[in-house]
């Protein structure tokens, strides 16, 4: 496979002067990684505000939490599917604003001790739903508790101590990432779009439900403009804990919410969810500076899963499986076609195919996702593709935990009639699709496997010695990438599987050096 540069048109258009917002900004890290580094006078500052003011602001945001606690609790009474009457009558307006008097001073004993905020909100009869972005931690809170407005929060968060009250006074929708039904109850209220939090480097794919009803939107932006980083909380970096622990240890903490103009659809974006919620995005991205990526919450779940073999930096994997998506394929309908492709692709025994032969075998109309889809297949640019390199992929993607069961597939297609035997060249074939990189050494590797010296290893042969040695990656494919290599952007943290590339399309033209080097 091939790393390649996104063609323009893989861009929507967009209104409002946004299309241009994916050149604002210098390519950003893995947006689902955070590392964080202090300094030896930084270092000292938490040593000192630990016993000295840590305890202080702990305790003042403990005592704020449980003075709010019953207020929230009979305000909260009652069934959670009835709305609050309009309007309010007087004694809930008397609790919003003991709420968001006593909600304000346990952000500032945490050390807000002003929050900037720019613009104006939006009036509900102008736009009743609010969108938010980029989310990356649960001080995003702020502007909540700010406006007592209901959200979108995963399910999970209502079974909280405390704040699982709070949360229920301002009558949330509460939603599952694995119910699809929950999903589409989101569409009237604030919303994170990004559906999980990210280190802000970039904003990921929106989900389109706030967009659903194609009424007007005002978008919000949030900001955190402190010299260390002690907000993000993401997917790769310091847990929950730590990160309370750090920003409570921090003099002053800064934080800007930015109301920006009410986006009203047009009759496209109102028939398209999706579009509507890409404009909005890149509106969003213009007014924060930053690039956008296609990249999404699943494609977390792929570079951050475990197994044997870890995704590299320069991995075009994850570009796979945007296309992938963009050809309209189910994740279900992807995995139970898997073996029908895995079985055509081994008859053809390496037989190449022509982008009409490939459609016909997705099952998909040619387009130009299929084309460029095709395209990172075709190493040498001559229109042709193996189709058991597609499988690889695809196996990976659909099963990214399941190391040996992609390899044994592979076997499967790439080994000989007698005895499913490879050589070293098929090795190669295999492991540089799964990792998704153009270049890779497996002579190493192939020499380990193979310890009667007959020039071929079989899937058995494979199996065995990854269970003698599950490191197999680290010891033979990644030996001199142990350090990493100096760059301009701080490394991000290993992960479970080594992945830290940079997520941002505009930076994956071939031959580009990635930020760092992969991480033992």
């Amino acid at each position: 496979m091939r790393l390649r540069g996104r063609d323009p048109r893989a861009a929507p258009a967009s209104s409002a002067g946004a299309g241009d917002a994916r050149r604002l900004a210098p390519p950003g890290r893995n947006p689902f990684v955070h590392e964080l580094r202090l300094s030896a006078l930084q270092k000292a500052q938490v040593a000192i505000m630990t016993l000295t003011l840590f305890p202080i602001r702990l305790l003042a945001a403990a005592v704020m939490m449980l003075l709010a606690w019953p207020l929230a609790l009979v305000a909260s009474l009652g069934s959670a599917e009835q709305e609050p009457e309009q309007p309010l009558a007087l004694w809930r307006r008397v609790v919003d604003v003991l709420l968001k008097a006593i909600m304000r001073t346990m952000w500032f004993a945490g050390g807000f001790h002003h929050v900037a905020v720019k613009g104006r909100q939006a009036l509900p009869a102008e736009a009743a739903i609010l969108t938010l972005a980029p989310h990356s931690s649960y001080f995003d809170a702020i502007p909540v508790t700010m406006t007592m407005s209901s959200i979108v929060m995963k399910a999970e968060s209502r079974d909280i101590p405390i704040w699982g009250t709070l949360i229920k006074y301002i009558r949330p929708v509460f939603v599952s990432r694995m119910d699809q039904d929950s999903r589409r109850k989101t569409v009237e209220i604030m919303i994170f779009p990004e559906g999980t939090c990210t280190n802000r480097t970039c904003l990921i794919t929106f989900k389109p439900g706030a967009f659903i009803p194609g009424v007007p939107v005002q978008p919000v932006v949030l900001r955190y403009p402190n010299k260390l980083d002690t907000i993000t909380w993401t997917w790769q970096g310091p847990g929950a804990l730590k990160i309370l622990w750090l920003t409570l240890c921090q003099f002053h903490n800064q934080v800007e919410i930015e109301f920006l103009p009410v986006y009203a659809p047009s009759e496209e974006e109102k028939e398209d969810p999706t579009l509507y919620a890409s404009n909005v995005r890149h509106v969003m991205a213009e007014a924060l500076g930053v690039s956008v990526t296609d990249y999404t919450f699943e494609d977390c779940q792929l570079a951050l899963a475990e197994g044997q073999l870890r995704l590299p930096a320069d991995t075009c994997l994850l570009e796979f499986a945007r296309l992938v998506r963009g050809l309209g394929l189910k994740p279900e309908k992807l995995e139970r076609d898997l073996d029908r492709h895995a079985e055509s692709a081994r008859m053809k025994r390496g037989r190449s195919l022509t982008l009409p032969k490939f459609a016909a075998q997705l099952e998909v109309p040619e387009s130009e996702a299929l084309e460029d889809l095709f395209a990172l297949f075709d190493e040498r640019g001559r229109g042709e593709m193996d189709m058991r390199e597609y499988v690889v992929a695809l196996s990976v993607v659909c099963r990214p935990s399941q190391t040996l069961d992609t390899i044994q597939l592979a076997f499967k297609m790439y080994g000989s009639q007698e005895d499913g035997s490879i050589d070293e060249h098929a090795l190669s074939s295999i492991l540089k699709t799964a990792l998704g990189v153009a270049e890779l050494a497996v002579t190493d590797l192939f020499r380990a496997i193979d310890q009667e010296e007959k020039g071929r290893i079989t899937f058995a042969d494979f199996e065995r010695f990854a269970e003698a040695c599950p490191d197999f990656a680290e010891e033979h494919l990644y030996p001199e990438q142990t350090q990493p290599q100096s760059c301009t952007q701080t490394p991000p943290a290993p992960t479970p599987n080594g992945f830290c590339a940079d997520f941002s399309p505009e930076n994956s033209a071939a031959g580009a050096e990635p930020f760092c080097k992969k991480l033992d």
